[in-house]
């Protein structure tokens, strides 16, 4: 049974909130990733309201509880995200992420949703892995998407630059950037993105009517690693202030929970969700619409 059905139905079953009820519903919380702490949080706050409303049933401590979760993911609004841009003006998104996340296919899938509102090109960065150059050039040629690359081995900010340049050159309004998810170090992450933000940053202004923005970090978590998403988030967020998150593989496997986590202690706001393997299997992140059905 999925978590979302696991938990729709404990607060259904329930006929009124006691004791047991909030003891139960903080394990169900834990067991979905939302670590024990914020649920335990969470559980105490809902009593406290409960206490306040004198709720008759289960229902409207859902309600309540629904209201809280929502309260949470919004505090980690983000001042500009990747959903919005300014006309003419060149977005420079660069994905980070350990291997194995599916950060190429969200970059395509990330593609594919933004080339509808305008020019996309995209950037293989990850020159480490051959296949990870081969998969994007894939991706490329379905989606009709231009895709810069150099040979396995090359250097990543020498990629960046050549795609910000063609970028500039052909009028494009979003360059998504794929990076390689193996840097041996803390050091080695950080040195390579300075890096390339120089190379972005000494294209500022080049051409006229077009401005660059600072570069947006985005890194892309696999919902169904659970608090090792936690854990990831906090390593990239210390070493590169993170913008926000793009949450991959959200099927029936993952629980969830961590993006509150994320919201609740690193104040990071999930940008796009990603939910099965076609293309367009990628949306906005929205709020209100997650927590249904993180609630069931």
């Amino acid at each position: 049974m999925a978590f979302g059905d696991k938990l729709k139905r404990f607060l259904g079953l329930k006929p009124a909130p006691d004791d047991d009820f909030f003891d139960d519903l903080a394990d169900m919380l834990v067991e979905g990733d939302f670590g024990a702490a914020l649920a335990f949080q969470m559980v105490d706050e809902l009593r406290r309201r409960c206490g306040n409303k004198n709720p008759g049933d289960s229902g409207e401590a859902r309600r309540l509880l629904s209201e809280m979760l929502s309260e949470t993911l919004k505090k980690a609004r983000p001042d500009g995200d990747v959903n919005t841009k300014a006309e003419k003006e060149l977005r420079v998104i660069l994905l980070l992420g350990v291997n194995g996340v599916g950060k190429t296919t969200t970059a395509a899938k990330l593609a594919a949703l933004l080339q509808k509102n305008g020019k996309t090109i995209l950037a293989a960065a990850d020159t480490f892995r051959a296949a990870a150059i081969d998969q994007l050039k894939i991706h490329g040629e379905r989606l009709g998407i231009r895709v810069v690359a150099h040979k396995q081995g090359g250097d990543p900010a020498a990629v960046v630059y050549d795609a910000v340049e063609a970028a500039l050159a052909g009028g494009y309004t979003n360059l998504i950037v794929d990076t390689a998810g193996r840097m041996h170090t803390k050091t080695a992450l950080v040195e390579e993105l300075k890096k390339i933000d120089r190379v972005v940053q000494a294209k500022r202004g080049v051409q006229t009517g077009s401005a660059l923005p600072q570069i947006e970090r985005c890194l892309v978590l696999d919902a169904t690693t659970g608090g090792n998403a936690l854990v990831q988030a906090e390593t990239f967020n210390n070493a590169v202030k993170l913008d926000g998150v793009i949450l991959a593989k959200t099927d029936s496997s993952a629980k969830g929970g961590v993006v509150f986590q994320l919201a609740d202690k690193l104040r990071l706001p999930v940008l796009y969700v990603c939910d099965g393997e076609k293309y367009e299997n990628i949306r906005p992140f929205d709020a209100d619409e997650y927590v249904r059905e993180f609630l069931g």
